[in-house]
């Protein structure tokens, strides 16, 4: 265990998460307490549910945290938390907690980009390996998929450049919206990919926007096309409701599935290529929620071996959100010698990286 030992603080949406990581990257205990019973009822995030859990939430998990890391509070020598993008009323929890416990102890302060914590996450290792992180390389190409974004980012020593990104709906949000559609409860999104997975692509395509010569997606046409398919079924089929009890879900409805989720993930790989035939990726770092995605994490090594390109998915346990991304994007910062003012550290709902 060497030093520091970075606590790291994550609520920018309905997961409590605390993490403790040592100088060297490693893992020595996360714990994520899921909020998802709460918002069940309601389809979807309900921001003030959310604030609340995580204000009841904090005490057991970081007691956790604790516990499994084998140290004290007191041990901490570097704080982060998330301190945007997000809700606000829920960063807001977080953020205090941090800045209020880096404040009493002394100890230096990072608030932490919830977009810069994924996007060094694939360096992590999985949780049963119990080793440091991988080294960063100085010049990377970030891939980060998840339920509020899709960009595209170049590293290089540090800094972050936005190369793309989604111009409307990102990719996860698309497929809850589509799974809310055909009655999928809370949260869609995983169970669209899972009963894609039974549904035959070529069965019903879907057209894949170009977006101009840019690397920037959209998936705003696709869900609207997704959206009307469902309304055609219906009219053959009658009302399309798969999260009522022992539904079998129709054949015509895995294949619309599936051919929705290939188009999804045919423009990522489209602007992978178009990125490619323009510059050297020396690198390709996957991360985030939909980096989970089973058809995405399929096509990627093909994509990389084709292309002749190293590629990092981020393991499945750190996909989702999680303290210990945010704290080994700390670690890194602190490596560097930078540090936050507690006070001027604010929450904000949109922020650039």
């Amino acid at each position: 265990m060497l030093s520091p030992l970075v606590l790291g603080i994550e609520t920018s949406c309905d997961d409590t998460a605390c993490a403790v990581l040592d100088g060297e990257g490693r893992i020595l205990s996360s714990v994520v307490s899921s909020q998802l019973a709460s918002h069940r009822p309601y389809g979807g995030v309900v921001p003030e549910i959310a604030s609340r859990e995580h204000l009841s939430n904090w005490p057991a998990v970081s007691a956790e945290a604790f516990a499994r890391a084998g140290v004290a509070l007191s041990a901490v020598e570097v704080v982060a938390a998330t301190r945007g993008p997000g809700l606000v009323g829920a960063l807001l929890v977080g953020l205090a907690l941090g800045k209020s416990i880096a404040l009493a102890l002394g100890r230096p302060f990072l608030g932490v980009h919830h977009l810069e914590g994924h996007l060094y996450s694939p360096f992590l290792a999985p949780q049963s390996a119990t080793a440091p992180a991988a080294e960063v390389p100085e010049r990377f190409v970030g891939l980060v998929v998840s339920g509020g974004h899709t960009s595209l980012f170049a590293v290089d020593a540090g800094r972050i450049e936005t190369l793309g990104e989604t111009r409307d709906d990102a990719m996860g949000e698309v497929f809850d919206k589509v799974g809310k559609r055909l009655g999928l409860p809370y949260p869609q999104g995983p169970l669209v990919d899972q009963l894609a997975e039974r549904g035959d692509p070529a069965a019903r395509r879907f057209s894949t926007p170009r977006s101009g010569d840019t690397l920037d997606v959209s998936y705003s046409g696709l869900k609207s096309q997704a959206l009307l398919e469902i309304e055609k079924l219906e009219r053959t089929l009658g009302a399309i409701d798969l999260g009522a009890p022992d539904t079998e879900p129709p054949q015509p409805v895995l294949d619309l599935l599936a051919g929705f989720r290939a188009a999804t993930v045919a423009q990522l790989i489209d602007r992978l290529d178009r990125l490619a035939d323009r510059q050297e990726i020396p690198l390709l770092a996957v991360s985030g929620g939909v980096a989970a995605n089973r058809l995405l994490r399929r096509e990627l090594p093909a994509w990389a071996a084709r292309r002749g390109v190293d590629l990092r998915l981020v393991p499945l346990e750190w996909s989702g959100d999680n303290a210990a991304m945010i704290a080994h994007a700390a670690l890194l910062r602190h490596r560097r010698g930078q540090a936050d003012d507690p006070f001027q550290a604010e929450a904000a709902s949109r922020i650039p990286l």
